[in-house]
Parts: structure tokens; sequence; C-alpha cells
């Protein structure tokens, strides 16, 4: 059982507290890498899967060792599982960005807005008016509900603190080496299909979660099917359509556009019918994805629960046989 108390429990200090203020192992770890890439950076797939492998890998070990280490400790497997649920959860810290946009936007105050898009996501915000803030905000809770929430608590109910460990050290790779450039379009590949094949079912499930509690934030259930079933493969991430055609479908707007990152230009599809999003729409997906939140813990402890118990069982069926 101390998997499952300490996810509930991580869970719950990041709900109350947020993201660790000082001394966050995430950032550690991205300095870590950071040191790694400059030892190991070649323009080839090679060395970004030798990059991937030994970063990622590291922290499997750490988590497997917690683990090994507090075995037949409960109470400290409890607490560490804990603490590592809380350093890689980022719920609360979501939340509190998409309100703070939503209130700027609301105040109509355009550069208070424009300056904090970068907490939520890289796009150049300097031409980017009322509704395209908004617009990228929605879709920004939308994808990182599933990134920094779901799929945690997923791997963290599904393989433990290694397994909590592990999605957090990929996920915060891809971010940092996965995307589209120069320098990482061969190096950051074997990271961003890393991140892609850890997130293919915690999408899914944050797109399924987003529809079913949709009418907390006054969403249409009946809408928000249709638009995910019709637009989730448009978006050119295997994931992030998931969650954000399951968002526009619920808030009934339209997601998907031109989006602009360090001067390069993407055109995506449009999910979802209707008007272009605004400040009670972001207030909305927020809630929305607290809810989600809430669900995939519960889910996780759930999860976790049942592995002990069958952990439990195998035990005591062998010392029986032994017998």
């Amino acid at each position: 059982m101390a998997d499952a108390v300490g996810l509930a429990a991580g869970y719950a200090l990041d709900a109350a507290l947020g993201d660790p203020r000082r001394w966050h192992p995430v950032a550690g770890f991205g300095t870590a890498a950071s040191a790694l890439e400059r030892r190991l950076y070649r323009d080839s797939r090679t060395a970004g899967a030798a990059h991937t492998a030994v970063a990622v890998g590291a922290a499997v070990l750490a988590g497997a060792a917690g683990a090994a280490l507090t075995r037949r400790r409960p109470v400290a497997r409890a607490a560490l599982v804990a603490a590592g649920t809380w350093a890689v959860l980022g719920g609360r810290t979501l939340g509190v960005e998409g309100r703070a946009m939503a209130d700027a936007l609301s105040r109509d105050d355009l550069p208070a807005a424009r300056g904090r898009l970068g907490h939520l996501c890289g796009r150049d915000p300097s031409a980017l008016d009322e509704a395209e803030l908004a617009r990228a905000t929605v879709e920004s809770v939308a994808e990182n509900t599933s990134d920094a929430v779901v799929a945690p608590l997923f791997w963290g109910a599904v393989a433990g603190l290694p397994g909590l460990l592990a999605y957090r050290a990929a996920n915060t790779l891809d971010a940092m080496v996965g995307h589209r450039s120069a320098r990482y379009a061969r190096f950051g590949t074997p990271a961003a299909r890393l991140d892609d094949l850890l997130n293919l079912a915690p999408a899914r499930v944050t797109g399924l979660l987003t529809i079913l509690l949709g009418p907390v934030a006054h969403g249409d259930r009946h809408r928000a099917w249709q638009v995910w079933r019709r637009d989730r493969a448009d978006h050119p991430s295997p994931n992030a359509g998931q969650c954000e055609a399951a968002m526009a479908g619920v808030l009934g707007v339209r997601l998907g556009g031109r989006n602009v990152y360090a001067g390069r230009v993407e055109v995506r599809p449009y999910l979802g019918d209707g008007p272009r999003p605004e400040f009670r729409h972001i207030r909305r997906a927020v809630r929305i994805s607290r809810a989600v939140g809430l669900a995939a813990a519960l889910g996780a402890v759930v999860v976790a629960t049942s592995r002990s118990a069958a952990r439990a069982g195998s035990a005591a069926a062998g010392s029986a046989a032994a017998v």
C-alpha cells in the first residue's frame, strides 16, 4: 500500500503547495542533462539515443534503488513516493498560470498576458491578440493536463517510483531537445519518440476524462465526444490532439491555427467548431483540468493498490507452495 499512499500524498502536496520553490529536482535533472548533452552532442540520432538512454536510464536506476532500499520499510517508501510525486507533478502551477492569463485578458492587459505566455508554452507572443493568447493557453492547459498530471500518475501507478521518475525524465528531455530546430532535428528525435511512446495511453485517458468531466464547467459531453472522434488524429502530435480535441469539444471553441516559435511557423489543422477562445474559456479549461487531475489521482491509487495486492497474493501463494 505504500506506493498508493505516496501517490495520494504527493498529489495532495502538489494541489496544496505547487512546485517546490527551491532546489527543484526536475531543474537539477535539466542541468545534468544539459551537461551530458555538451559531452555527447553530435548531429545524429545515434548520439541522441545515447543521450536519452543515459539520462532516462539514470532516473530509472535512481527510482529502482529507492524502491529497493525501502522494500521492507513502508513508511519510508510512502514518504519517498510522496516526495517524488510532488516533485514531478505540475497541476497546481498549471492552474495558477492559466488563471493568471485569464485575469490579464479579462482586464484587456495584453502586455501582461504576453509576458505570462512563456510560463505556459514556447510560442512567440509579441503579435498575439486576446483570442490567440487565449487559444494558446487553452491548448497548453489541455496538453499539460496530460503531461504534467495524468501521465506521471499513470506511470507511478503502473511502475512505482522508477516509472514516476522515468516519465518525468523523458518528458523533460523532450522539452529540452525534442523540438524541431536545426540543432535538434536529428539529435532530439530519440527523446521525442520516447516521450510520444510514454504518453500514448495517458493522453487518451486525459481526452476521455476531459469528455466525461466536462460538465463540471458546463461542457457538452455529446459534442465533445463527436469532436474528439473526428479531430483527434488531425494534430501533428499523436498525443496532443487527443487532449486538445476533447477540450475544444467540451468548451465549444475552435483550436488550432498558425503558431510562431522563435521565427519558425507551424500551421496546424483546426480542432473543434465554434468561436475562438476568450478568457472565460480559460477559466473553464482550468476547472476541467483540476477535475481530470483529481480523477487521475484516484485512479492511480486504485491501480497501485491493486498492484500491491496482486504482489502480496503472489508472494503468499509462493510461500504456501514452498511449505
